[in-house]
């Protein structure tokens, strides 16, 4: 193990834990975790999730069509700005499970199968995103290309997979908000 190696694959795998479980707190606990708010302000916060995650899904392709073409920089930056988008997106979901109370709702349209399956799915699937990404980025700027593309084949699809259907689900959630 590098000696970078003995200090960020640590800090990688504590967030890749701690993270999700704190998330996961947040959803089975809601009642204990909530703050109660007059504010009107987190009101919009499921719209700026959506927003997030849809400009999460344009870098990562735009960073996918970079990197084809070799401009490496440009894919550097496409890729650090989506997860930088990602992680705006994860704090400000925090903030809204704090103060929110919007976790009793459900779909209840004609179109529900296909939402409980979209939701799954994207609620199993973001759980691996954030290690995913943080290996991915952290064996790119170190220049371990070689291990940067393998752990990329997995990392793009699950992550855009995540972003995409992030706007989905508020799509189908807006009428409920």
């Amino acid at each position: 193990m590098k000696k970078k190696d003995s200090i960020f694959v640590p800090i990688i795998i504590t967030l890749s834990v701690v993270v999700p479980i704190a998330v996961a707190l947040l959803m089975i606990f809601p009642d204990f975790f909530h703050i109660e708010s007059n504010n009107n302000k987190f009101n919009s916060l499921p719209f700026f999730h959506a927003v997030l995650n849809g400009a999460t899904a344009v870098l990562l392709f735009v960073g996918y069509v970079l990197i084809k073409n070799k401009k490496t920089n440009w894919h550097k930056i496409s890729m650090i700005s989506a997860f930088v988008l990602s992680a705006i997106f994860l704090v400000s979901y925090v903030v809204s499970k704090l103060f929110l109370n919007h976790q009793n709702s459900i779909y209840e349209g004609e179109w529900r199968m296909l939402y409980l399956f979209i939701l799954i799915t994207h609620i199993i699937l973001s759980v691996p995103v954030l290690p995913l990404a943080m290996f991915s980025i952290y064996r790119g700027m170190t220049g371990e290309i070689n291990r940067h593309k393998k752990i990329v084949k997995w990392t793009f699809p699950v992550w855009m997979y995540v972003a995409i259907t992030g706007v989905l689900v508020y799509v189908f959630m807006a009428p409920y908000y």
